[in-house]
């Protein structure tokens, strides 16, 4: 296993239950959206254990660059719908729905047209289309499943792989193997208790709850360090107001999705592995072109490895230096402040409205309408409308300098 570079446990260790306000904040449904569609084959109760299973998958991948003309189309006559591909020095391989597709898109052809034609329609249509391709050589992705090949994916010239693995190694250099129990404070997270209120960092971790998720097509990977909350504030009822880091990261050696790493502040995670109360989310994410190895190696890694080993400190301070920034001495400016930042006078009444609502105080400083445009931006129904006015929170917070 790879060293853990990681800073000293902190100090404030819970050992059980926390109070939370998930009012506060906003909320991600990314994490929810993989939990809710991974079969049970595609989930992981530890690092180690998914590595094992992505490092598999390259051991046993071959990437060939080859002119298109070399490649043949193959129906096979005892299915109508079968299609294989051969590539000088291979035998021929299997086409996924997946490498169908980017085969299909490839050679600029209507994919899901393709798919409803015979088989031998449908290799006659790439067939000519590989050889009128005219940008360049094609990577194949062949991976040996069982007995034979399987193309999983066909990609240009210019598509620069990041492999699954090298994400996971990556992680794990900060996490371990994810399980908070070897070193790191990493871990899959706990559970949200609506009942009362709390959140229990240290509920069991199943199938069902885990957060750690690949299949033949990417890797998906959520960890937080629940144990270890800050207080960034009081409650209206005097008690603290906890959050705790969380991050994840997403890729795809196949090319179905970009490279994805999103830190964070949240409050809690809920059974069906919703983030709630979130604050400073920060996202870095890049198309797999052919700089994105190399951008992968000098930013996205050390930015993850920055973000593991840093003390609260620096988020504390710009919690605080926002409370201290005050904007207002009254509604009227609080609206004027509001309007300079592109809000009509309709959505800063709102603002001003719900802030008093949730802090139980008017808006005067800058952390109070933060606080008041993100739990306005909750109750938006467009996720498009939601994300817009959280990055316009994000951009008022990220404006105040920390003396």
């Amino acid at each position: 296993m790879n060293a853990i570079l990681e800073a000293s446990r902190p100090s404030n260790v819970v050992s059980g239950p926390f109070k939370v306000d998930t009012s506060r904040g906003t909320t991600n449904g990314r994490l929810s959206s993989q939990w809710f569609s991974r079969p049970d084959d595609q989930r992981f109760l530890s690092l180690t254990d998914l590595r094992a299973s992505v490092a598999s998958r390259r051991e046993r991948a071959v990437v060939s660059v080859v002119s298109p003309k070399d490649i043949r189309v193959i129906a096979d006559p005892r299915e109508s719908d079968m299609l294989r591909v051969a590539i000088p020095d291979a035998e021929p391989a299997d086409m996924t729905h997946w490498s169908f597709g980017q085969m299909a898109s490839l050679v600029k052809a209507p994919a899901g047209y393709v798919a409803r034609l015979p088989g031998y329609v449908a290799g006659l249509n790439l067939q000519w289309g590989l050889a009128n391709y005219r940008d360049g050589d094609v990577q194949a992705y062949l991976l040996r499943d069982g007995g034979g090949l399987e193309l999983r994916a066909a990609t240009g010239p210019t598509y620069g792989r990041i492999w699954d693995e090298e994400v996971v190694n990556a992680v794990m250099k900060v996490a371990g193997d994810g399980t908070g129990r070897d070193g790191s404070h990493w871990k899959i997270p706990g559970v949200l208790n609506w009942q009362d209120g709390t959140y229990d960092p240290n509920a069991p971790v199943t199938k069902r709850s885990t957060t750690l998720f690949a299949s033949d097509r990417d890797v998906f990977i959520f960890l937080c360090d629940d144990r270890h909350p800050i207080e960034i504030g009081k409650l209206p009822d005097g008690s603290p107001d906890l959050v705790f880091r969380g991050f994840y990261v997403a890729n795809s050696e196949v090319g179905s999705k970009g490279f994805y790493l999103a830190t964070f502040y949240l409050r809690g995670v809920c059974q069906n592995r919703m983030l709630w109360g979130v604050e400073r989310f920060e996202e870095l994410k890049f198309r797999h072109s052919s700089g994105a190895p190399a951008r992968f190696m000098s930013s996205a890694r050390p930015a993850l490895e920055s973000y593991a080993n840093a003390s609260d400190a620096a988020f504390m301070a710009g919690v605080n230096a926002a409370k201290r920034a005050k904007v207002a001495n009254d509604d009227d400016e609080a609206g004027e402040w509001l309007g300079k930042r592109g809000f009509t006078k309709a959505e800063a009444a709102k603002v001003l409205e719900t802030s008093l609502s949730e802090e139980g105080r008017p808006a005067r400083s800058v952390w109070d309408m933060v606080q008041g445009i993100t739990a306005v931006a909750r109750d938006l129904g467009h996720q498009d409308s939601r994300l817009a006015l959280e990055q316009r929170a994000g951009k008022i917070l990220d404006a105040i300098k920390v003396a």
